[in-house]
Formats: structure tokens, C-alpha cells, sequence
């Protein structure tokens, strides 16, 4: 499987193994806000992250400062 995530840096394409996915489901489906932990790939200028873990810290997002952009 593949994710893309994305953060105020940019994006950071995941790679997920399906024995990961199993066993952290809930936190690969479920999560709002997700910890990925893993090794980073280099294949001719290309970054993958390798997935090792999730963490699920949806639980976090209230706490979050969100403010208003006006692109206008």
C-alpha cells in the first residue's frame, strides 16, 4: 500500500508492507493526525519512507491552533 502524507513541508510518499497494515489497521485507517515511523528510501532521487510503525495521535487534534487564511 501506498499513503501520502502531507505536512506544512510538503508531501512524503509512505510505503506500507500488508503485514504492517494488518497489524496497525486501526491506526492506518482510522487516524487523523499519524505518527510513521521507518527508514527512508533513496532510488535514483526518489525518497520513499519505508514504514516500521504507526502511532495514532488523533487525539491531539482539538489542542491544535487552527487559524483562518484568506487567499483573496
Amino acid at each position: 500500500m501506498f499513503m501520502t502524507l502531507e505536512d506544512e513541508t510538503g508531501n512524503v510518499q509512505v510505503i506500507v508492507w500488508p503485514d504492517l497494515r494488518e497489524d496497525f489497521r486501526k491506526e492506518v485507517y482510522g487516524s487523523r493526525l499519524l505518527v510513521v515511523e521507518g527508514h527512508w528510501q533513496d532510488r535514483e532521487g526518489s525518497f520513499n519512507l519505508i514504514a516500521k510503525r504507526f502511532e495514532n495521535l488523533t487525539h491531539l487534534v482539538d489542542d491544535l491552533e487552527t487559524r483562518s487564511r484568506d487567499f483573496q
